[in-house]
């Protein structure tokens, strides 16, 4: 009773607390796990493809890839066992330590593999070996013996298998590849058929050889060209702030320029057309020659009238999206900033590549145990022994093949969240200067705390589309120049639709990153909240996607072109223009993929400041308890937006008001007024 009339203070207090539910679109300080089982399942996932690995150096495929092993099933190297069914097996090879080919140079480009009998050898020959003499010689002073086990090294010269169990004469000199022991040929001539296979438009051993040569010569320079390209890419995205109102304008003006110019060349050739024509008739009096005028003319027609409806369909857009233009604008100059107070967001890119690098290097090297892992087989076309996975084993190789498509996606999620993240914490902080030391770290600690989970469902999803495109990307190869024309439609028709969900599915993830970011939901109720977000802003969105993306298609075009010109500049002295081909390749390659990562970051940068300034102007208008969050820049964006507003509702006003004012001096009707 005395509690209900003298409340306590902490009863107090609870009352006067506002209560934060998880749509107040504000950055949380209590947060809670978010998609639990999916962190779960993506443990499990992680946990097999562990033990993929763990199985193949368990059953000796580790083994078999570092040491080697022979023709025969015997990894060098070891003390083998002996295996049923197969000859020569069960040797012991613990001083033959290296792989010798019969014959290296015989390579299945195809099975990418050399189709050679392979022995353990203890030494690599490292001098040219011309006879069988050599051979014989060879192996009484090394103990290394190169023709097949049953053949004895002092009888080498006068046994009649030596042509097809002994190494193909002459026999080149070798020496060992660094961990994997296998002997390889010291001049490299031998592979040159591979090398023209892999590159198809080299017509001869000389032009290969002079473009490898213009690479060794120029490395130092393609090394500071690269260097070169990472600092344009980090200054583009310091000082795109700047330039980004002229780089609109003018991509704006251009565009609009070339529709009409455009529009006004089709219409004065279809002009020129039907006056040659008339002449034309006129002259030569052929009917063939009218029937293929005519057919002309209205082919020129239609490409005129549907250039000129594109044309107003594009003034149009221009004319009701130029308000959203300066959105474009606003949100470039504030991204600008974000990188100035952020300035850790630039090592994303660094983080990003590195971790998919060194997942991507254990993921090859697991593929290639799993080459070597499995039960022996004997080759029926080679009579060589090699290692298979039969039975429900060989499903290993597509559970690996998932799992480099899903971690790969997890770790570009993970960078999204990250970012998303850090950019939240910016925008939701009225004074910058009160913002985290370390923002970017904050982020990182709040993924792998809470929403690891959300990054595995969201990464899941995009694998569940990608796998299907590869597939049907593959089968495409494949039956390249087997199909039909339909079939060939269709499977491409298949692969853009995918490619197409996937690029949406993308975009969506995003968002939700962000929205998780901001309310710490699960993966599907952000998804859907930044949906009904971006579906309100529908024309903005499209306007920051076609123009934003546009500048900085432009800034990788600029990086690229700036690279291979200082690229032209440092490779004047060589005269030989042909040796320039490939460096430059090399470097246009590299400067793109280096401007690609980092102004994907300042993509992700746009989209979810974007997304808080649409979420910022929804719930707030600028009143005493619901103040802006949003920057200077976009808080004028939307003051010149409101003052638009305020003088059309007037002049709407002005016209009722007159339209009412003309209804009551508007005259009776005769026979209306009274007696």
């Amino acid at each position: 009773m005395d509690s209900k009339r003298f409340p306590s203070g902490s009863q107090q207090q609870l009352r006067l607390r506002p209560k934060r539910t998880k749509r107040e679109w504000r950055p949380l300080e209590d947060r809670s796990c978010t998609d639990l089982p999916w962190f779960l399942l993506f443990t499990v996932f992680c946990v097999g493809m562990g033990s993929i690995c763990g199985f193949t150096i368990v059953t000796g495929g580790a083994d078999r890839l570092i040491f080697g092993y022979d023709s025969y099933g015997n990894t060098c190297g070891r003390r083998n066992e002996l295996i049923e069914g197969l000859w020569l097996s069960g040797l012991d090879h613990t001083d033959k330590k290296f792989v010798f080919f019969l014959d290296p140079c015989n390579i299945d480009i195809v099975q990418r593999k050399i189709k050679s009998i392979a022995l353990c050898v203890s030494l690599c020959p490292t001098e040219e070996l011309k006879t069988y003499q050599d051979l014989k010689r060879f192996a009484m002073l090394n103990g290394s013996e190169l023709c097949s086990y049953e053949l004895a090294g002092h009888k080498y010269p006068s046994l009649p298998e030596r042509f097809n169990k002994c190494p193909k004469l002459p026999v080149p000199p070798s020496k060992p590849l660094p961990v994997f022991n296998r002997c390889t040929p010291v001049d490299s001539s031998c592979y040159a058929k591979f090398a023209e296979a892999v590159v198809t438009f080299v017509g001869d051993h000389s032009v290969l050889h002079r473009l490898i040569a213009g690479v060794a010569a120029s490395k130092e320079i393609i090394i500071g060209l690269c260097v070169l390209a990472l600092g344009l890419s980090m200054i583009l995205m310091v000082i795109i702030r700047y330039i980004s109102a002229v780089l609109v304008w003018i991509l704006t003006s251009l565009v609009v320029l070339g529709s009409l110019a455009g529009t006004g060349v089709l219409w004065w050739l279809y002009i020129d057309h039907r006056l040659y024509g008339n002449e034309t008739k006129e002259l030569k009096e052929a009917k063939e020659e009218a029937a293929v005028s005519r057919d002309s003319g209205q082919a020129l027609l239609i490409y005129s009238v549907a250039a000129t409806v594109f044309t107003i369909i594009l003034l149009l857009l221009m004319l009701f999206m130029r308000k959203r233009v300066a959105l474009t604008i606003a949100l470039f100059h504030v991204a600008g900033k974000v990188f100035i107070h952020l300035p850790l967001l630039t090592l994303q890119p660094f983080v990003t590549f590195l971790a998919l690098l060194l997942f991507w290097i254990y993921w090859i090297l697991v593929l290639l145990f799993l080459g070597t892992t499995g039960n022996p087989v004997q080759n029926e076309e080679t009579g060589l022994t090699e290692f298979r996975l039969t039975g429900p084993l060989q499903y290993l190789t597509w559970y690996h093949t998932v799992g480099l498509v899903w971690i790969s996606e997890f770790i570009l999620a993970c960078q999204q969240m990250t970012v998303a993240g850090a950019v939240v914490t910016y925008y939701f902080t009225r004074d910058k200067n009160r913002l985290p030391v370390t923002p970017i770290l904050s982020s990182v600690l709040r993924l792998v705390r809470y929403h690891l989970g959300t990054v595995a469902k969201g990464s899941f999803i995009i694998t569940l589309v990608k796998i299907p495109r590869l597939i049907l990307m593959y089968i495409h190869n494949q039956l390249k120049g087997k199909e039909n024309a339909c079939a060939r439609c269709m499977l491409k028709t298949c692969i853009c639709c995918l490619w197409c969900l996937e690029k949406c599915l993308n975009y969506l993830n995003q968002n939700a990153y962000a929205a998780t970011a901001i309310n710490s939901t699960s993966f599907c109720t952000s998804a859907r909240d930044a949906f009904v977000i971006l579906v309100e802003n529908a024309l903005r969105v499209a306007t920051i996607n076609a123009i934003g993306d546009f500048v900085l298609f432009l800034g990788k075009i600029l990086i690229v072109t700036s690279t291979t010109f200082a690229g032209v500049v440092l490779l004047n002295y060589q005269r030989d223009y042909a040796e320039w081909l490939l460096p430059l390749i090399i470097v246009c390659l590299f400067s793109f993929l280096v401007a690609h990562c980092f102004l994907s970051i300042f993509e992700i940068v746009v989209d979810v400041l974007f997304l808080c300034f649409a979420i910022d102007t929804k719930y707030n208008d600028g009143t005493p308890g619901k103040e802006f969050f949003m920057d200077k820049s976009l808080m004028e964006f939307v003051e010149s937006s409101r003052r638009l507003e305020r003088v059309v509702e007037r002049g709407r006003s002005r016209v009722k008001e007159a339209v009412s004012e003309g209804a009551e001096m508007k005259p009776m009707a005769p026979g209306t007024s009274s007696a």
